[in-house]
């Protein structure tokens, strides 16, 4: 059948994996030649899956998924896009009534062949090589591309480039459906004269499989087989070899059970290198030329318009035109018969973007290579978890989609609540769907921001994922309390026990709670419980909007808080520069940590009354507020404590209210006094104004304190300033520049030179001895135009909802001296 005018043997079609113009003449050929069957390259399992492609609810692309049965994680994929020849075959046969078969080798062999190789590696030299196995390529083998070798020998320097004009512009010449595959095997056929195998050993066993398969086929139809391959394959499928010969190759290869099926693919990944080994820069632009019936590029800039349009460009039907043009001209100028990939950028480019590449960047992100994501259908098989997630997805009304986005969840909302379950679920299995990322506007605990994109891979995660469960959440609470056994450290425990609230995990938190309790019971080490006691009282904070219970977690956390509160000043003692800079770390997480515990009633953004009233009513029992303040006062007084650690003390009592700011003056005084060592002195000032703590406002507004930094820092001694240099450039050059030039121009006109009669009279640079109401109120219209309360409404009570009428906007705008029109542009 190879030969048209009455010649036998196969009609072997070589095609490039994922290419349109091959695509198309294989459909060509197909109907001339009219097989009675149609051999594939691709797994043989998947033969009983042919039939699903035929689905109305199958969407191209599309991949094949094969994976051991008892390790997941060992997979393959065989991807497969609406331009695959691969795909039009499957169609054609299907339409048709015509058996497709796949014959390239079984994936049980395939993926045996790669766990063999990664043992054969840990192994010692002498131990590899035994008979039976596959045959390993050489790491010093060089793979060629045949078309960079076929582009080169025409005289191109892309290999894109030649294949677009020799086949994807060019088509069956002559009504001829079979030159095409006959210039192309025959071109195939030298380099593999010329380059033997270029470095693909494994196509030896792969190609002595298909040869057996094509006879088989043979024997059953004659000589009326086609068979759809990669080019390179077909010289080795022309080649005259025994049956005994091609099974010697074959005997004694590895198995591994596998499962198949089909799973979702996108253009995205189809431009990685995958499955048949053939990864394509441009998957939307090939998949435009496949579906264009005519004028492609006509077509493809109206689409690169709209695409500019909606991003808000001015992009007009001249600009269209023009671009077509100058494409056109282009590929003219260059000797190509139409415009390619290239032309039709740099037309984009000139015409549509001014020259800019900013724009030119979404179109090849957008266009070029997409964000088109497949369908399977429901019929497809599929592991229990995936049809339970499958289930989910459809309930909670969260597609899975190619294109990153992002979504944001109101916790009270019982649907949004579903789908932060869902994620946070998945993300203890490992199947990082979607990624938390910080809210906008709110900083409650009943919002919640998640980052979605679904990838092919997490199919596989999906499949390994199901060794814990058949069911989502049976599989989640069976991880959770599995890592919760395996934790390396009292962190992690803690940690998984924020991530069991957050996921709603009722059977696994006794265990990981059970685990925690004595975890925190057994170890001594204050780094270590300081590391943990932040997400534990984090998680008490989940029990308002999710409704569950913290009070296990409460009695952990008040244990753990009067442990680290007891073994903090004796671990600070004697701490080198690492260590003390370390200690500090754990120091600001306590105090964010007791600052939570000691909320009362209201304090932040969607706190529920359980919760809250939880952590106050643990304040008040316990003093912790006051107990966590008497540990600082101990930091800040002991000598043996490091410089910034003491620093940092007294900076966190100064902003609790704790420590007047005449103390904390006076004890900067004694740190930055001649008879303290200007390292330690330098480390203090780390401490109290570094680490990103506010402190260069606080400079700012305290001339006092800055005074004593100036005047300290100006009398260090030649030597020594040199010691202190680097920890003093860290410690400023982590402020803004707004606040480094204010404190610049403050230091220039020297401490106390403000001017303001409030200043003078106070005797306190900066500081009036009394409030100035006056002055203090003047920004109220301006916080009431932009929160709209009612005017009559303390600010403190600012952003009541129920104040927030049109009557009150009325009033504010007419205070204000503005009318209707400006407050609604405010607004807006």
């Amino acid at each position: 059948m190879s030969d048209r005018d009455g010649g036998t043997g196969p009609l072997l079609l070589g095609v490039r994996h994922h290419g349109p113009g091959s695509a198309r003449a294989v459909r060509a050929a197909l109907e001339a030649a009219g097989p009675r069957t149609v051999l594939i390259e691709g797994p043989p399992e998947a033969d009983a899956l042919i039939a699903l492609a035929a689905d109305e609810d199958m969407r191209p692309p599309v991949a094949l998924l094969a994976h051991v049965v008892d390790e997941p994680g060992r997979s393959a994929f065989w991807p497969l896009a609406e331009f695959s020849p691969e795909w039009v075959a499957i169609r054609w046969a299907l339409e048709h009534g015509v058996p497709a078969r796949f014959i390239d080798l079984p994936a049980t062999h395939t993926l045996a062949w790669g766990r063999e190789e990664r043992e054969d590696q840990e192994q010692e030299p002498s131990e590899k090589g035994e008979p039976g196995g596959l045959p390993s390529e050489p790491a010093e083998a060089v793979r060629i591309d045949p078309l960079a070798v076929l582009a080169e020998t025409a005289g191109y320097d892309d290999a894109e480039r030649w294949w677009e004009d020799v086949i994807e512009h060019r088509g069956a010449r002559d009504g001829d459906a079979f030159a095409p595959f006959e210039v192309l095997g025959e071109a195939m056929g030298a380099l593999r004269e010329a380059f033997g195998t270029g470095g693909h050993e494994r196509d030896l066993v792969r190609e002595a499989y298909m040869r057996l398969q094509v006879r088989s086929a043979q024997r059953e139809f004659g000589d009326d087989v086609a068979v759809v391959c990669g080019a390179w394959h077909v010289p080795a499928l022309r080649q005259r070899t025994t049956v005994a010969a091609d099974r010697a190759l074959l005997k004694g290869l590895p198995k591994a059970k596998a499962d198949m099926t089909w799973v979702p693919w996108t253009h995205r990944r189809l431009s990685r290198m995958s499955g048949y080994g053939a990864g394509i820069d441009s998957p939307g632009w090939y998949g435009h030329l496949f579906g264009a019936a005519d004028r492609p590029i006509e077509r493809w800039m109206t689409k690169v318009a709209r695409l500019l349009r909606d991003e808000d460009r001015l992009v007009s039907s001249a600009h269209v035109i023009e671009a077509v043009r100058l494409a056109d001209t282009l590929a003219a100028m260059r000797g190509r018969p139409l415009p390619g990939l290239t032309e039709t950028t740099d037309a984009v480019r000139a015409v549509m973007c001014e020259g800019s590449d900013v724009p030119l960047a979404l179109v090849h992100d957008r266009l070029v290579v997409g964000d088109v994501l497949g369908e399977v259908p429901a019929a497809a098989p599929a592991v229990p978890l995936q049809r339970d997630l499958d289930r989910l997805q459809r309930r909670l009304r969260l597609k899975p989609e190619a294109q990153e986005r992002e979504l944001e969840l109101d916790l009270r909302k019982e649907n949004d609540a579903g789908r932060s379950r869902l994620l946070h679920r998945l993300r203890l299995l490992a199947i990082e769907w979607g990624e938390p990322t910080a809210s906008r506007g709110s900083t409650g605990t009943f919002r919640e921001t998640w980052r979605l994109r679904w990838e092919p891979e997490l199919a596989v995660r999906v499949a390994e994922a199901g060794v814990w469960g058949t069911t989502v959440l049976a599989a989640a609470t069976a991880k959770a309390e599995a890592d919760a056994v395996g934790a390396r450290s009292l962190a992690d425990v803690t940690g998984l026990a924020e991530r069991c609230l957050l996921a709603e995990l009722p059977d696994a938190l006794p265990v990981v709670m059970r685990i925690l309790a004595d975890r925190a019971a057994l170890d001594a080490d204050v780094g270590h419980l300081a590391q943990a006691l932040p997400a534990l009282v984090r998680s008490l904070r989940y029990g308002d909007v999710r409704g569950t219970d913290t009070e296990a977690l409460a009695e952990v956390a008040a244990g753990l808080a009067e442990r680290v509160f007891v073994g903090l000043p004796p671990a600070c003692a004697a701490l080198d520069a690492d260590a003390a800079e370390e200690m500090r770390g754990h120091v600001d997480a306590v105090h964010g940590a007791v600052g939570l515990l000691g909320e009362g009633e209201g304090e932040g953004e969607g706190q529920g009354e359980d919760s809250a009233s939880q952590g106050e009513n643990y304040a008040s029992r316990a003093g912790i507020r006051g107990r966590w303040h008497g540990v600082l006062r101990t930091l800040s007084g002991r000598d043996t404590v490091p410089g910034v650690v003491r620093g940092r003390a007294v900076r966190l009592l100064l902003d609790d209210g704790a420590l007047g700011q005449e103390e904390a003056a006076r004890l900067m005084g004694l740190v930055l006094s001649p008879g303290t060592e200007p390292a330690d002195a330098a480390a203090w000032i780390e401490g109290f104004v570094g680490g990103g703590s506010g402190g260069g406002m606080l400079l700012v507004h305290d001339e006092r304190l800055l005074g004593l930094v100036d005047a300290w820092l100006t009398g260090v001694p030649g030597d020594a300033f040199t010691d202190v240099l680097p920890l003093l450039r860290r410690t400023f050059s982590a402020y803004e520049p707004g606040v480094r030039r204010t404190l610049g121009e403050l230091v220039r006109r020297g401490p106390g030179t403000r001017g303001s009669a409030t200043a003078t009279a106070s005797g306190i640079p900066g500081f009036a001895p009394d409030l100035d109401t006056a002055r203090a109120d003047a920004v109220l219209p301006v916080l009431r135009l932009l929160l709209g309360p009612d005017e009559t409404v303390d600010v403190e009570g600012a952003g009541d909802p129920s104040t927030n009428d049109s009557s009150t906007h009325t009033n504010v705008a007419n205070e204000n001296g503005a009318d209707d029109n400006d407050l609604v542009g405010v607004g807006r």
